[in-house]
């Protein structure tokens, strides 16, 4: 299977397992009985909420939906059994003005996709499915705007519930501390 697609999924969240500081974090898709979830990293969560964020305020108005997302909050943990799909590597965002849906597809580490130079040397070309393609393996979320709100809000929460950052030098504070370059090298 190429293309592992959730249009709409009935969930589709963000989470983790782990103490912080050593948390693996998910994407995870549920919908017509079956759920799909990738490991991602803190960062690409990150990006990714910010970027629904801004893609949102830009195209499907920014107050409207976020008090339409107060409806669609799910604070709720992981389905489990948690059973990794595929590992991200790139991920692509798109609004589709037909529809007025936001499109998000994580490709797989390693697949024929998954570099910035595999993308661009497809630039002029027809665009492949995935769908068809075997040399890709994607998973594809498409989203109503105030889903995808609320999908940006929770993913913002669990990237900022990890360890606390230090006052002076803003890198995570362990719980026994670290060594802060800010303090000439003292242990925090």
């Amino acid at each position: 299977m190429a293309l592992i697609a959730f249009d709409p999924p009935d969930r589709f969240v963000t989470g983790t397992v782990g103490p912080p500081g050593q948390r693996q974090f998910f994407l995870q898709a549920t919908g017509s009985g079956r759920t799909t979830t990738v490991a991602v990293e803190k960062s690409q969560v990150q990006v990714l909420a910010d970027r629904v964020n801004d893609l949102l305020d830009s195209f499907a108005g920014g107050a409207a939906t976020e008090q339409a997302a107060a409806r669609h909050t799910d604070n709720a943990p992981l389905d489990t059994p948690i059973e990794e799909e595929f590992a991200v590597g790139t991920m692509g965002l798109s609004w589709d003005p037909e529809r007025e849906r936001l499109v998000i597809d994580c490709h797989a580490a390693g697949d024929a996709f998954d570099t910035a130079e595999a993308i661009e040397g497809m630039e002029g070309q027809e665009e492949v499915d995935p769908a068809t393609d075997p040399r890709q393996l994607v998973l594809r979320v498409v989203l109503d705007p105030a889903v995808a709100r609320a999908f940006a809000r929770r993913s913002v929460s669990v990237v900022s519930a990890g360890r606390p950052p230090c006052p002076f030098c803003s890198l995570p504070l362990d719980p026994e501390g670290h060594v802060c370059a800010r303090a000439n090298g003292y242990k925090r």
